[in-house]
């Protein structure tokens, strides 16, 4: 009985810790999930399974809203393979809460890269779990068939690489500082603050 009340005042003190990180990350995903799963269950009830539609018709050849059901990868790819990629969302969604907390909020890039990822790998496996499959629905060109959690994975993933970039270049520059022992920029004073009295 302590032993197990021990796990769980630590993992109490852990929330506690980093209850701003989670909601942060959980709001920005909860946001994604949304609208994903919004505009899912709008094609799913307004068009039948390969339905093809939009809002004017010379836009058809360029872009138009289909319903297409896939058990795939992201973009139609590896179809067939919807428990494995069910396994792997999973997998992906517990390493990002994990690792979150330990990113510096300096970091914000690659804090906001984590949420939109996040948010588009629930996104899918939502659909994968309720229905067996994902819904498809936007389609531009001969471009294959995507969602919101699609591109909501790759500008996650995108967004991730520049952060990274950024933080390695401030490292650089924090380390360059501690070498040469150049003083940081001192910041200017306040607009309201007053000049020194002169006697």
């Amino acid at each position: 009985m302590r032993y197990n009340s021990h796990y769980l005042f630590k993992a109490e003190l852990f929330l506690k810790r980093h209850l701003r990180d989670y909601i942060f990350l959980f709001l920005v995903a909860g946001i994604i999930i949304f609208f994903d799963q919004w505009t899912k269950t709008l094609v799913r009830t307004s068009l039948p399974p390969s339905g093809v539609w939009a809002p004017w018709h010379w836009l058809l050849p360029y872009a138009r809203v289909v319903h297409w059901q896939n058990t795939g990868a992201a973009f139609g790819m590896l179809q067939g393979m919807n428990l494995l990629f069910s396994i792997l969302a999973v997998i992906v969604s517990i390493a990002i809460i994990y690792y979150f907390p330990q990113v510096s909020r300096q970091d914000w890039l690659i804090r906001l890269a984590l949420g939109i990822m996040l948010g588009g790998a629930i996104g899918n496996l939502i659909d994968r779990i309720q229905y067996g499959a994902v819904t498809d629905f936007i389609s531009v060109g001969g471009f294959a068939v995507f969602n919101i959690a699609d591109a909501s994975v790759t500008v996650g993933t995108i967004l991730l690489i520049i952060g990274m970039y950024w933080h390695e270049k401030r490292l650089e520059s924090e380390k360059r500082q501690e070498i040469t022992g150049e003083p940081a920029p001192v910041s200017p004073p306040a607009v309201n603050e007053e000049p020194p009295d002169r006697d």
